[in-house]
Order: C-alpha cells, then sequence, then structure tokens
C-alpha cells in the first residue's frame, strides 16, 4: 500500500516525500543521542591511575574500573605531535599492543614503528583528570628521534640496562702489611675450593690462590629477567 502511493507521486513529491521522512528520522534519532553508551560512561569515569583506596560507589564506576584493569601499566604509548608546545598525551598499552611489543620492543609513540636502538625514559606525567591536577611517574620506551622530541625543552630521566660483570675473580687482595707481608683475603664461600695440593703449606699465606666463587643460579635468572624488561 505505502509503495503504491509512493508510485503515484510526481518525481518533485516523490523527492520531498522521502526527504522529509529523512529528516524526521534524524531528529529522532538526535533526540536519542542523550543515551550513553559504554564507551561514554568510562570516559566520563576514567582515571589514568586507579588508587587501592579510591571509592567504587556507582556502575559507572565499576564499569571503568574494569576497562582500567584490562589495560597494561609497564609502558606508555605517547603522542608527541605538539612536542614542541611540551604537551605530551599518554596512555597504557592496550592487550593487542602489549602482544605485538607495541610501546615496549617497538617505539612508544603512536605512529612510529621503529624498533632499533630504543631507550628507556621515566616521565613525570602531570595531566588534569575531574577538575584535579595529578601526575605520576610513567615508562617511555622510544626511537632516538621521537627521544630527541621528548627532551625537545626539557631533558628527561633516562633509565639505562645495568651491565652486570662477571663474578668470576681472582680473590680480592687486602692491602693490609703486617711485618713487610702481604696478606691475601679468602672469600669465605661454601664454594670454595680447598687448596692445591701443589702449594707449600707454610707458605700459604704469601701466595695468592685463584678460586672460583660461583654466583647462585637464582641471582643469575633475576638478572636475566631485569635484563629482559629493560
Amino acid at each position: 500500500m505505502y509503495m503504491e502511493q509512493l508510485s503515484n507521486l510526481q518525481p518533485y513529491e516523490l523527492h520531498k516525500k522521502l526527504l522529509d521522512q529523512y529528516l524526521s528520522f534524524c531528529k529522532r534519532r538526535d533526540a536519542q543521542k542523550n543515551e550513553k553508551r559504554d564507551i561514554d560512561v568510562i570516559q566520563e569515569n576514567h582515571k589514568f591511575v586507579w588508587e587501592d583506596d579510591d571509592e567504587i560507589v556507582t556502575w559507572e564506576q565499576k564499569l571503568a574500573k574494569k576497562y582500567y584493569d584490562k589495560l597494561f601499566k609497564e609502558y606508555c604509548i605517547c603522542d608527541l605531535s605538539l612536542y614542541k608546545k611540551s604537551k605530551v598525551a599518554m596512555r597504557w598499552q592496550i592487550e593487542k599492543e602489549m602482544i605485538s611489543g607495541k610501546g615496549q620492543f617497538i617505539c612508544g609513540n603512536k605512529i612510529c614503528n621503529e624498533s632499533n636502538h630504543l631507550r628507556t625514559w621515566e616521565v613525570n606525567f602531570g595531566y588534569m583528570e575531574h577538575g584535579e591536577k595529578k601526575n605520576t611517574l610513567v615508562k617511555l620506551r622510544l626511537c632516538p628521534d621521537c627521544s630527541n622530541k621528548l627532551n625537545y625543552k626539557q631533558k628527561r630521566k633516562e633509565i639505562k640496562r645495568k651491565v652486570f660483570k662477571s663474578t668470576r675473580n681472582k680473590f680480592s687482595e687486602k692491602s693490609v702489611k703486617d711485618n713487610d707481608i702481604i696478606i691475601y683475603q679468602i672469600p669465605t664461600s661454601s664454594n670454595t675450593q680447598s687448596i692445591p695440593s701443589n702449594v707449600n703449606e707454610n707458605n700459604v699465606w704469601s701466595e695468592q690462590i685463584q678460586v672460583e666463587d660461583e654466583k647462585p643460579r637464582e641471582d643469575d635468572f633475576e638478572d636475566y629477567l631485569e635484563q629482559l624488561f629493560f
């Protein structure tokens, strides 16, 4: 019936009728825009950092906190487009970025995909949140070019990888003289080896004996993990 009515209209009348119906639909849609979506609720209640003592009472706060818990907060993703104005925007990694290595093994600038010669920076990030000024320390992994942008007006603190020296050293020489005899201090360790049989017992304190003080395997794991996560 409706299609029959439309078919009987002249082209201009059909145009006006369809256009009126479209505009009417748009008005109804705009009236429904007051209904908030989940993303609107999250944006209104979002916190860059949720503290343990923050009150979570309403369902809107619970939804925002649930979203926050799904973020990965070891490294940040940043926007350096306004770096010359000393304005740097930051957010935490999302799941797909953590999986791909974006922000850790790939430059943390959102538009940069460089993965070589990355440097780690500790930044005191200041931001406004719900009308209150806040700040927190965050870590950024950036390529050399993006590092220069980050430090355009203010030098940030760089976190450098620790270099672990081998512990398989000679024994430390104690610079103490007693009657012109130099005494060598033997490490007290459960891994200390017995004195070789070819050493003269009467001359044991006047000779430097090579003893290996091996590092416990647990410490090796800690060193490996610390280097891995830088």
